[in-house]
């Protein structure tokens, strides 16, 4: 389900009642690949719940720069919320999703890739509450900016 911040708050309050643990994670999100999907999946399994942080087409030009996103944030929106492991997706135009995390505030905090854990954006806020931040390897030759590059050599 596709929900605004102000929804997340009240999410919050229903699934602790019923003793359920939220796993998030964020990103762009731009052109899903296996990679993805992957790293979703196992996000999932860390928890009850999955709340999927998107970067706004906003957010993601001045992440990534004037050529992207390549599709819109709704169409993400959209394809993420359609994915079995993804219970919630999220839409924010921050550069970061610190006040997504301070909504929603997650027992899990999930990044993929090489992050360092102590440097993942809401860390503190997931520690405070006694939760967990973890970091997912990324599966090897999946990337969107790959992606890009190899369709723009046909």
């Amino acid at each position: 389900m596709i929900v605004t911040q102000e929804q997340l708050s009240q999410l919050r309050e229903t699934i602790s009642s019923e003793q359920q643990s939220i796993v998030f994670t964020n990103g762009c999100f731009d052109i899903l690949h296996v990679g993805h999907v992957t790293y979703l999946q196992q996000a999932k399994t860390l928890g009850d719940i999955l709340v999927v942080g998107l970067n706004s087409d906003d957010s993601v030009r001045r992440l990534k720069g004037q050529a992207r996103p390549i599709n819109n944030q709704d169409d993400r929106a959209c394809v993420l919320d359609a994915l079995r492991s993804v219970d919630y997706v999220v839409v924010f135009d921050e550069d970061t999703p610190y006040n997504v995390i301070k909504s929603v505030q997650p027992d899990v905090l999930v990044k993929g890739g090489d992050y360092a854990i102590a440097d993942i954006v809401g860390g503190d806020i997931v520690r405070e509450r006694g939760g967990n931040v973890c970091v997912l390897p990324f599966v090897q030759g999946k990337s969107t900016t790959a992606i890009i590059e190899r369709a723009a050599k046909q």
